[in-house]
């Protein structure tokens, strides 16, 4: 029997989702919704994937444009049996009622509070953690980063500090900004530190900064270890961590320029790096500090951890089994 999945809000998240849930033998997409019909929601049509209205209120949109929907989000809540909330922030927690209401399991994204879910997630760190569960929050990108390569090395962190420097929008986005600025977060220290120990126990501290990029993250982190490690040891410990790879200078990887277009050269759907990227130059060990750098596809990198976090909440795999089949269906390199 095939999960029967829907998404709710086909955008940035939702589409990439919709297409992961596609390709996996044991799901079956049965539709996703829009607010209005534009060019995405006509996409959608053209790969045969049922388009629902967000709710009523919507429907006149739709049928001013011509533009046949399938029903409403009421409609697709009667014909699966879990729910992507791939909705802006806020809105996954006002939506949590009706999903409550239709008897379906939910995952939500980071933009929401760890509190509209059962369990915050990342596949490789907490899997166990959404088993059976029937409302999992993956969490955002950034977090979903840090926690994998944090993770692979948690049992050597005494304390762990990164400096986010993160994209103005993403590639579709012309309304924000900033153009011609660096902006710091108001708040020091930034909610990324938190939102990381909602998957694992470590104790780790962010600031963050907004710069006129929309390719992907950075993140600069330091860890002060309570346990000696090598420099060596933690590029073996990342080349053995699945969905993290190393990159070098030397190779050409100067930039996350060059990385979006090594995604472009894997012929990957949107550019998609789902993997977490290292540079392997930037790895160093002064004393009992660790430093590395690492950049994440803001668009991209949360997509496993969403299918994933079906498997789990219906306890259709084991964790490493789950994320072996994942990976294969996406291409993932490791």
């Amino acid at each position: 029997m095939k999960v029967k999945v829907g998404v709710n809000g086909y955008g940035t998240i939702g589409k990439r989702v919709a297409y992961a849930v596609m390709r996996q033998k044991d799901m079956r997409l049965m539709g996703v919704t829009k607010t209005k019909p534009d060019f995405e929601a006509y996409r959608a049509k053209e790969l045969g994937i049922p388009v629902y209205a967000a709710s009523e209120e919507f429907l006149p949109r739709f049928e001013k444009a011509g533009f046949e929907v399938a029903g409403t989000l009421g409609d697709l809540l009667e014909e699966v049996d879990v729910v992507i909330d791939a909705t802006p922030g806020g809105m996954g927690a006002k939506n949590r009622p009706l999903y409550e209401k239709a008897g379906v399991k939910a995952v939500f994204e980071g933009g929401e509070k760890a509190s509209t879910a059962e369990v915050s997630f990342v596949a490789q760190a907490n899997y166990e953690k959404a088993l059976g569960r029937d409302y999992v929050r993956v969490v955002s990108c950034n977090t979903t980063g840090l926690t994998r390569t944090l993770n692979a090395i948690k049992d050597y962190i005494d304390y762990a500090y990164a400096v986010m420097i993160r994209r103005a929008a993403d590639p579709d986005d012309s309304r924000r900004g900033p153009v011609n600025a660096i902006k710091p977060t108001v708040e020091v220290p930034s909610h990324h530190g938190p939102d990381v120990q909602t998957v694992i126990p470590v104790n780790i501290e962010t600031t963050a900064f907004v710069v006129p990029t929309t390719l992907m993250h950075v993140h600069s982190v330091m860890v002060e270890l309570k346990e000696p490690l090598t420099r060596e040891d933690v590029i073996d410990i990342f080349e053995d961590t699945t969905r993290v790879l190393l990159f070098e200078k030397e190779r050409g990887f100067e930039s996350t320029a060059q990385l979006i277009e090594f995604a472009r050269d894997l012929h990957r759907e949107w550019n998609n790096l789902y993997e977490i990227a290292v540079w392997k130059e930037s790895i160093s060990v002064k004393g009992n500090r660790l430093f590395y750098i690492q950049a994440v596809h803001q668009e991209s990198d949360v997509v496993p951890e969403n299918v994933d976090a079906i498997r789990a909440m219906f306890e259709m795999a084991g964790k490493w089994e789950s994320i072996k089949k994942t990976n294969k269906s996406l291409g993932i390199l490791k």
